[in-house]
């Protein structure tokens, strides 16, 4: 009979490395070491049999020849370098009880990277944040609201006209709440809708990253996700730019449209060239390839562009926003407001409970950016995504109820700004940890603050659009509770 075949050969996977770098004083066979010619020694080398390199023999284990001995003993100092250099390695093959799904357990467990424990209290503490602030949002809008309603929906008799003749409260700005703002409805319209490209895109990556298909093995993989699903979300983005134009009952909706496709795009673009000419110049090996860069341009307008127009084009076929109250030809007069409900004071204190729900996820992710660390726990990262997203829609609904109560009927602009106030605080963050890098060139600076600049606008672009959404829903929710004459 035949003999039986061949076992088939073991295949192993590497799970783990470790590097040990020191400097070997070698010993080479060679005439001086001006004459001595590395490229033709090189090619001549045969390890197995005539090694010229007689430090490393082949005939010893990889541990006899190559050890730290050599680099190191006792009473030896540093030596300084002269001649030439030879580098050479040596590969230990050992068998591992790693299994190959945890081979990147090890960066969590770096001394350097945050430990679960303190992970899982960030977790809960921002839970913490969110419910505290959501009880104190059920603790006065709810109590407050249905005391309003109660007083504004019952029928007065004659007496009680006579002893509250002026009505007070929200109530008041029944005819003004919802007039378009007066300044710049279009770019407003146009921020907002870029937010919600930016959130869909986000939401898009970390889910995709969270279950798997998104892995930080495959290097540049999230940054060309993060790419695809910006473009694919530039429907979102039209869209809700022309349902909120029209609303505004603008007119130029080509312009507005073309502001939404171009106007963040164009100015993270412009911003990621000139901080590349910076890395070309500076010879750098994270320099962008110009051919890269038109795949970059192409995805832009060869996807973005067009499906922003697409998403444009349904949203001014639909009807624009229903308001429950219709809106007076004359503007009611602002009374004066009190120093802190000015936009500077609530955009100070709007963005510390957002922020306090993050902080320890933004330094994993800055340590993964600009340090030795990788990330790869989007579990936790998805839920301090969603907190935050909680977090700033329940700060601008607040601040929105009490500008209310004091008459103050522009809310458009001010619920954008005081939820994408968040935005300031991690810009303000990313400046105190760069202070860790220990970067001294004028082109570190260019780079860091340049990317975290641009990342920080589209921060504040997604966190302003939750607020003045949910601002709008708010507002349309409280109005048609109640009977306006």
């Amino acid at each position: 009979p035949p003999p039986p075949p061949p076992p088939p050969p073991l295949r192993y996977r590497v799970v783990q490395f470790i590097v040990e770098p020191f400097s070997i004083n070698h010993q080479f066979a060679s005439k001086s070491d001006d004459s001595w010619d590395w490229k033709a020694s090189h090619a001549a080398v045969d390890i197995t049999n005539a090694n010229e390199i007689t430090s490393c023999d082949a005939s010893k284990s990889a541990r006899e020849h190559t050890n730290w001995d050599m680099a190191m003993s006792p009473n030896v100092g540093m030596q300084k370098a002269e001649g030439v250099v030879l580098f050479t390695y040596d590969v230990i093959w050992t068998a591992s009880d790693l299994h190959w799904a945890s081979r990147w357990d090890i960066y969590l467990s770096d001394g350097n990277a945050v430990p679960p424990s303190i992970h899982w209290y960030q977790i809960l503490n921002s839970l913490l944040i969110t419910a505290v602030l959501t009880g104190m949002i059920a603790a006065i809008l709810v109590r407050n609201l249905k005391r309003d309603m109660m007083r504004y929906n019952a029928v007065p008799t004659d007496e009680e006209k006579a002893e509250s003749a002026e009505e007070f409260g929200w109530k008041l700005v029944h005819a003004d709440v919802f007039r378009p703002p007066t300044e710049h409805p279009m770019l407003l319209a146009v921020l907002t809708g870029t937010g919600m490209q930016v959130l869909l895109m986000s939401l898009a990556t970390i889910f995709f990253s969270a279950v798997g298909f998104i892995s930080p093995a495959y290097r540049g993989g999230l940054v060309m996700a993060l790419l695809m699903f910006f473009c694919l979300c530039g429907a979102a983005a039209g869209y809700t730019t022309a349902r909120l134009y029209k609303s505004f009952k603008g007119k130029l909706w080509q312009r507005a449209t073309a502001l939404t496709a171009v106007l963040y795009p164009g100015l993270f673009f412009g911003t990621f060239f000139l901080l590349n000419l910076i890395n070309w110049y500076e010879g750098s090996t994270d320099a962008v390839p110009f051919f890269s860069m038109l795949v970059v341009v192409v995805l832009w307008f060869g996807i973005s562009v067009p499906l922003v127009f697409l998403g444009a084009f349904f949203g001014y076929k639909k009807e624009a926003f229903e308001y429950p109250t219709s809106t007076s030809n004359i503007p009611r007069q602002i009374p004066d407001q009190s120093w802190f409900m000015g936009t500077p004071f609530v955009m100070l204190v709007g963005g510390i409970l957002p922020f306090g729900a993050l902080f320890v996820e933004l330094f994993l992710i800055l340590s993964s950016m600009w340090g030795e660390q990788y990330y790869y726990v989007f579990g936790f990262l998805i839920i301090v995504w969603l907190i935050l997203l909680i977090t700033t829609a329940e700060i601008a609904i607040l601040f929105n109820y009490f500008q209310l109560c004091a008459e103050n009927y522009k809310w458009w602009w001010r619920s954008f700004f005081v939820s994408g106030s968040v935005a300031g605080y991690v810009f303000v963050y990313s400046a105190m940890y760069f202070g860790r890098l220990r970067a001294t060139s004028f082109s570190a600076y260019c780079l860091y603050f340049g990317y975290m600049g641009s990342l920080c606008i589209g921060l504040w672009l997604m966190t302003g659009a939750v607020g003045l959404l949910g601002c709008l829903w708010f507002n349309k929710l409280i109005f048609g509770s109640i009977k306006v004459d």
